[in-house]
């Protein structure tokens, strides 16, 4: 049974409560999202009142226990999200749901005080937040950062540029991974990091340009600019020097969300190839006839299924802690999902011919989004290193 410990570590704990939550969420999907995707992806821009209506029902405070305002840290909740959401937009998930590599550091290891004072705005929708680590030149390789934080007049003083920041134009909050003390030799490059919450509107805090990506319109990243910034000693989330430890943890939470927009993305290719493949007439008949089109849409089925009771299982395990078997289903998760949704998307495009191929047939944007979820929150590279990692320390008690 290596990784687990029994048969019942495969147990997924869905809930009618679930289910009520899941029709909630595309009774809003529907009636809101869906009308206006075609002018998220023309515009590419996520109308401020979409997110203001997910707030006012709710679903914007998940993953945020009810003492701070929010829906609770059942993560279950947040994959039926969403799945849900990306079934038709991929990045309003993204945009609605990026405050929680916010959130996320700062319940774990933030102060009470952190936790009072920039949690329940987040809950509410009344504020927005962005998790600045990556760089132009380290992303994957979060050792390699090169913003530089130094204590000065009872404080740090922080410079650096951070890249590819999801969220960062909406952003009200941030947490900044710099480096605060040099590694102590090659082989501990990731000692030496420590995380930090800056303020929108802090002197030397200024976002770029967005950055025009592949995939998720409406949800486009941006460059972050650290000049001289001076945040106080209690800006600094859990220790100094522990912000690598508190980044990788973070992930490890987020990795979920990702193998469930997957999910979603792969459940609307799946609704829509059904669709078109019965009203589709080719040969004086449905395409749907056809056997080399059935084939395809059971394949999407199979592919489909399996990622959902995949991502389920990992957000059940991490539900009962962050432990080494929860880490390693969130990254099989991520890695299964994300690979597939991309197969998929693509099968997509082959059923629906030249509709599949044109911009304005909404089917090729599902393609272009699962790119971006290969990528953020660890490439398939990063979570089969992370899956090792884990699996050589829960087996043999040794470390990678």
């Amino acid at each position: 049974m290596y990784p687990l410990d029994s048969l019942l570590d495969l147990k997924i704990e869905v809930s009618e409560e679930h289910e009520v939550f899941r029709r909630k969420v595309r009774e809003f999907v529907t009636q809101y999202l869906e009308p206006r995707v075609k002018e998220i992806e023309s515009t590419n821009s996520i109308p401020n009142e979409l997110l203001k209506k997910a707030a006012e029902i709710g679903l914007l405070g998940l993953g945020i226990p009810e003492e701070y305002g929010g829906q609770g840290t059942d993560y279950l909740y947040t994959a039926i999200y969403t799945e849900e959401v990306s079934r038709v937009c991929p990045a309003f998930a993204t945009e609605s749901l990026v405050r929680g590599l916010f959130s996320i550091p700062v319940l774990l290891f933030g102060t009470e005080v952190q936790r009072r004072r920039y949690i329940p705005p987040l809950a509410t929708g009344e504020k927005f937040a962005a998790h600045a680590t990556t760089e132009p030149g380290a992303g994957s390789d979060i050792a390699g950062i090169q913003t530089r934080a130094v204590e000065r007049e009872g404080g740090w003083l922080i410079n650096g540029q951070k890249y590819f920041i999801t969220g960062a134009d909406r952003a009200d909050f941030f947490v900044v991974l710099a480096r605060t003390s040099d590694p102590p030799s090659r082989k501990e490059r990731w000692r030496g990091l420590t995380m930090f919450i800056v303020e929108r509107g802090t002197p030397g805090l200024r976002v770029g340009e967005k950055i025009h990506v592949t995939g998720l319109r409406g949800s486009q990243p941006s460059e972050v600019f650290l000049d001289n910034v001076w945040v106080p000693h209690d800006s600094v989330v859990g220790e100094v020097g522990d912000g690598f430890k508190i980044a990788v943890a973070t992930y490890d939470y987020g990795r979920v969300g990702i193998a469930a927009q997957a999910v979603g993305l792969m459940q609307g290719v799946f609704e829509r190839v059904l669709q078109y493949s019965v009203q589709r007439i080719a040969f004086e008949r449905p395409i749907i006839s056809f056997q080399s089109i059935q084939f395809h849409i059971v394949d999407m089925l199979k592919d489909l299924q399996a990622s959902r009771l995949m991502t389920y299982w990992a957000a059940t395990l991490i539900n009962k802690g962050l432990t080494d078997k929860a880490v390693i289903a969130a990254s099989l998760a991520k890695l299964l999902a994300t690979e597939l949704a991309e197969r998929v998307a693509s099968r997509g495009i082959e059923v629906h011919g030249g509709m599949g191929v044109a911009i304005d047939g909404q089917v090729e944007r599902y393609l272009r989004d699962s790119q971006v979820m290969k990528i953020y929150e660890g490439t398939a590279e990063i979570q089969r290193l992370t899956i090792m990692t884990h699996l050589m320390r829960r087996v043999f008690g040794v470390e990678m």
